[in-house]
């Protein structure tokens, strides 16, 4: 057990007998990525295996959390479960190096050493899609104070129409020209040519759509707004991780912390306001572009294999029993 848990913010890992089973426990966000400043802070994260109380009575074990050391620790099947859905913030953790490394049991490793069988090319929904709400989060957090109702008009117009690619790509296809955006004094306009086309995906589309103008609207609030400091890092996170998905879709595994002199270099600099808006906002798109080129090579399976994820959960429970 890592000197770090000798801190007193930490006893609760100690004192709580449902977290007795932990297998593996390590540090995360910033000082995994090796992106951390002097004020960062240490987050934990880890999975225990379920006390038998949970796996066979009514209540079940899906996570713990203590918001003042901002840990969480997972129960084993809702964290297999996150990496099968290539959740970005879960995956992460399987491929942290060494030194971020805080508790791992024999269990803890059987499940790090078969990281390979979560990752799919759902990888490119989920790093590609976070990527972009990202973008879109920090794009709009950028204007919104800054332009006037029509420039809002505008942005908010340019955001829904670069969105059509990515419809393409996760919907049944449509040619270009069939969704287009507008705007005038009347405010935001669209025009929609779509002949057959399926009730089901055409739903999927106005669910994103309208998630993008909902969330381009809350940031009218004064209180939404964020500091300078805060989008920078939103920013560094951004390429960060269109970096890892693009290194899981070439088959490169999980790299957590971005050792390549010049990637490290590259996030350093954003993160530190070393890089302007606009400079950051033509990377995400030639990161973008990488990324969308890796998905299409990839030799990732469509789905991981639910077979063998059952096996390694069954070998980790059994030996724990």
């Amino acid at each position: 057990m890592s000197s770090l848990l000798e801190n007193s913010a930490y006893n609760f890992i100690k004192t709580n007998p449902d977290l007795n089973k932990i297998i593996y426990l390590v540090t995360s966000g910033s000082r995994a990525y090796g992106t951390s400043i002097a004020e960062s802070d240490t987050d934990l994260r880890g999975v225990l295996v379920e006390p038998k109380r949970y796996l066979l009575g009514l209540r079940s074990f899906e996570q713990f959390e203590d918001l003042p050391s901002d840990t969480v620790i997972y129960g084993l099947k809702k964290f297999a479960s996150l990496l099968a859905k290539s959740n970005p913030n879960t995956i992460e953790l399987l491929g942290v190096d060494e030194d971020c490394v805080v508790i791992i049991s024999e269990q803890g490793e059987l499940l790090r050493n078969n990281a390979e069988l979560f990752l799919s090319k759902r990888v490119i929904g989920s790093f590609g899609n976070y990527a972009l709400a990202q973008l879109r989060r920090l794009q709009n957090a950028l204007y919104r104070d800054s332009f006037t109702e029509p420039q809002q008009r505008e942005h908010l117009k340019m955001t829904l129409n670069a969105q059509m690619d990515h419809f393409k790509r996760t919907y049944t296809s449509f040619p270009d020209g069939s969704i287009e955006f507008s705007s005038d004094e009347r405010g935001l306009l669209f025009d929609i040519n779509l002949k057959q086309y399926p009730v089901a995906d055409f739903v999927g589309i106005y669910s994103e759509l309208t998630s993008i103008v909902k969330s381009y609207n809350k940031l009218n609030h004064r209180n939404n707004k964020k500091t300078e400091k805060q989008l920078y890092k939103h920013s560094m996170h951004l390429i960060r991780l269109l970096m890892t998905g693009t290194d899981i879709l070439l088959g490169k595994g999980i790299v957590t912390r971005r050792k390549e002199k010049a990637e490290h270099s590259l996030l350093m600099d954003i993160r530190s306001g070393r890089v302007s808006f606009e400079e950051i906002f033509n990377l995400a798109g030639e990161f973008q572009n990488t990324f969308q080129d890796a998905a299409k090579s990839t030799k990732l399976p469509y789905e991981p294999d639910a077979e063998a994820i059952d096996r390694l959960l069954a070998e980790i429970y059994e030996s724990e029993s």
